[in-house]
């Protein structure tokens, strides 16, 4: 079938034993898990909308933004990559309402499993969501922290001693080899002790809660067969991208003929046939 429509990145859940895929174009969802070993066709048809304003912009900042709204909106700061650079206690944030409440909400500092170990924080809410965006096969909340801002100031203490970065190169040539990610979170409680007790005298015990006994997460993803070389497909430089779909993993589709990450273009105008 054939389908038109403005990217999103891919819905995900976890509701069986293995992830499900919706592709989303405007308010169209496509089943994806259903065409794995069938052949699809995207096509970029030149057009993208901002997200935030459906300004057409020649190019897409922050994966779906015109340059206007990427200047001005709270969610494209600095501070949303970086949380620990939250400026709202200074008066300065873009949109303050916003802000309340996107930032001042729990979050989960967490250790995941996708191409080695690999710490991350995200907002309750968007647990599991975040693990499978990021094609996790293990995940486990760390500590419960009350704002965004200081799940980024237990981040940077913990990526002192592990990385915070996933090989996307690595997540999308294999499953990633099982590990124990409590023994690693016990590992992190001891070295870093007087820097965590720090930061609970400065925003108290609720404000920084270590969870030492919350369950581990695992998942699977759709992929029949990964690929032995990772080719990185490009809308902007070939608005044509074709192949068999070999599978789905994080927000990248891998093809037999190279792999897309389909959250990249968000707000793109594609067809696509599969």
């Amino acid at each position: 079938m054939k389908y038109q429509g403005h990217l999103s990145k891919m819905a995900i859940s976890c509701d069986s034993d293995i992830a499900q895929y919706r592709l989303k174009l405007d308010n169209v969802e496509i089943p994806l898990n259903e065409k794995i070993g069938q052949p699809i066709r995207i096509e970029y048809l030149g057009e993208i909308r901002c997200q935030a304003c459906s300004r057409q912009t020649n190019k897409s900042f922050a994966q779906g933004y015109c340059y206007p709204c990427f200047a001005k909106l709270a969610q494209c700061d600095l501070c949303i990559m970086s949380p620990e650079k939250c400026h709202y206690h200074k008066g300065t944030c873009r949109e303050p309402k916003w802000g309340e409440t996107f930032c001042m909400q729990d979050h989960i500092v967490y250790l995941a499993n996708s191409s080695g170990i690999k710490v991350g924080i995200t907002r309750h809410s968007q647990v599991p969501t975040r693990w499978l965006d990021q094609g996790a096969m293990q995940a486990l909340p760390i500590a419960r922290v009350a704002t965004r801002q200081l799940s980024g100031l237990l981040e940077v203490i913990f990526k002192q001693h592990v990385s915070d970065k996933t090989n996307w190169r690595t997540l999308l040539k294999q499953d990633a080899e099982n590990l124990d990610l409590s023994l690693k979170r016990d590992e992190l409680f001891e070295v870093c002790h007087a820097e965590i007790e720090e930061l609970q005298d400065e925003y108290g015990l609720l404000g920084v809660q270590l969870l030492y006994d919350a369950p581990q997460a695992e998942f699977r993803y759709p992929v029949n067969q990964y690929p032995t070389k990772v080719s990185s497909l490009n809308l902007d430089k070939n608005p044509l991208v074709e192949g068999k779909l070999m599978g789905i993993k994080g927000q990248y589709l891998l093809l037999d003929t190279g792999v897309i990450n389909l959250r990249k273009y968000s707000a793109y105008h594609v067809t696509i046939e599969c």
